[in-house]
């Protein structure tokens, strides 16, 4: 029996969960949002946690106790010098997971974890409804003007023609009869 024993498993070893979470947590603090599924999502965010409670506090052990978990020293200068001062009036509750659903392929329930106090995450553009004028955008090409959609007469009026191939006719398809 597994009493008092805390922590999943996720049918690895431990070398490799713990592979795992170091490879999460790097694209956490690079991307400071992840989708995975949601008993991973728990188990790492404790971590997370952790690794910015001690960037908060910046001491030489605590980057050398961040630089256990997130091996690039590139993404620790980053978590000391961007991510942890953004945290300092916080206690704790550092990231949120959201959850998603189950995954289309095997029906996994996924999550998003994510920095509460995420910088990438810009205010959302407004809509030309809210606004009364849609934000100008360079360099944006064109759109063509939608065709309208083809009604049922339309249809068995016209026979079908197919795309035209290399160096041939175009093909068509004639009417059914009756």
């Amino acid at each position: 029996m597994r009493h008092a024993m805390r922590g999943r498993k996720l049918g690895r070893t431990s070398s490799h969960r713990e592979a795992l979470f170091r490879n999460q947590l790097q694209s956490l603090v690079i991307k400071e949002r992840i989708v995975t599924t949601l008993p991973k999502a728990k188990e790492l965010r404790p971590i997370a946690e952790r690794v910015i409670t001690r960037g908060k506090h910046g001491t030489v052990h605590d980057r050398r106790w961040v630089l256990r978990w997130v091996l690039n020293r590139d993404l620790v200068k980053k978590v000391f010098d961007e991510i942890a001062p953004r945290f300092t009036e916080r206690a704790g509750g550092y990231l949120r997971i959201v959850k998603l659903g189950p995954r289309q392929g095997d029906g996994a329930e996924m999550a998003v974890l994510e920095l509460v106090e995420r910088e990438s995450a810009a205010p959302a553009e407004t809509t030309p409804k809210d606004s009364g004028k849609a934000p100008k955008k360079k360099d944006e090409p064109k759109k063509e003007a939608k065709k309208p959609a083809r009604t049922k007469e339309d249809k068995a009026a016209a026979p079908r023609e197919h795309k035209q191939k290399e160096g041939g006719q175009k093909t068509r398809t004639p009417r059914k009869a009756g």
